[in-house]
């Protein structure tokens, strides 16, 4: 099964920013897209639809929806 990814506002203005932000949107289909809660996820204050995952360096905060096979990344934080 594969997400579409989808980027909110604030995540896309950060995500333009970046140096790698092709590779960087790349990796993030090839491993969440593939499966939203693996890849060293976590859940965000319980909600197993709200997660948490590095993606190269970076933490991404990002919503699953299930019923419509989308990742919404809201939030990115380059650069650990």
């Amino acid at each position: 099964m594969r997400y579409r990814i989808t980027y909110a506002p604030p995540a896309d203005d950060t995500l333009s920013k970046m140096r790698d932000g092709e590779a960087f949107k790349e990796t993030v289909a090839r491993t969440l897209g593939h499966d939203p809660y693996g890849h060293g996820s976590t859940a965000v204050r319980g909600e197993r639809d709200r997660r948490e995952a590095t993606v190269l360096g970076a933490v991404v905060l990002y919503y699953v929806s299930g019923t419509i096979l989308t990742v919404t990344v809201v939030r990115l934080i380059p650069g650990l």
